[in-house]
């Protein structure tokens, strides 16, 4: 089975969906700050974002391994149980982050803007899905698989500013 990020690399149209509007790109996985698990796992950044944010694989293993996300301000949470998972949120769901209430209703109040400036969003995110050989979930189950692993087990992934010792704060909460 070949790797997503290998994947990605080697496909432009999904790596320009997961740039924009995903925003999401393999070339930015250095964070700006010097952090650390609370449990002292090992922290892999692997993507990061235009704001600066990092996405960092947790553990040591391969694609499979959870997913956390830490923003510039001192926010961060745990958005998906492997790399599979992440990509099928960003694919969906670009907009996560201003999901606060983590249900379709708002996720599709979120898309008109999107789609207003893209309207080819949905034909370029199927084409992105196809290139990766991922099905895609529903905008619900997509959103609802954020909430219990950022609110539920995310909990337990606390990621500390080092040189303060202080945790980020909750990014994503009930």
């Amino acid at each position: 089975m070949k790797s997503l990020i290998t994947a990605i690399r080697e496909r432009d149209d999904a790596a320009d969906f997961l740039a924009w509007p995903g925003d999401f790109e393999l070339d930015r996985g250095d964070h700006a700050e010097e952090v650390h698990l609370a449990s002292g796992a090992a922290l892999e950044g692997f993507a990061g974002d235009g704001a600066g944010g990092t996405f960092f694989f947790r553990g040591a293993g391969g694609e499979e391994r959870p997913v956390l996300y830490a923003d510039s301000e001192g926010g961060a949470a745990l958005l998906a149980i492997g790399l599979p998972e992440l990509l099928r949120l960003l694919l969906v769901a670009p907009w996560w982050r201003d999901c606060r209430t983590f249900t379709a209703e708002e996720s599709q109040k979120l898309a008109a803007d999107y789609l207003e400036d893209m309207p080819d969003l949905v034909a370029r995110r199927d084409r992105a899905a196809a290139a990766l050989g991922l099905d895609l979930p529903t905008e619900a189950d997509a959103l609802a698989r954020l909430r219990e692993v950022a609110v539920g087990t995310g909990k337990d992934f606390v990621l500390i500013f080092t040189p303060e010792g202080e945790p980020y704060s909750p990014l994503l909460t009930e």
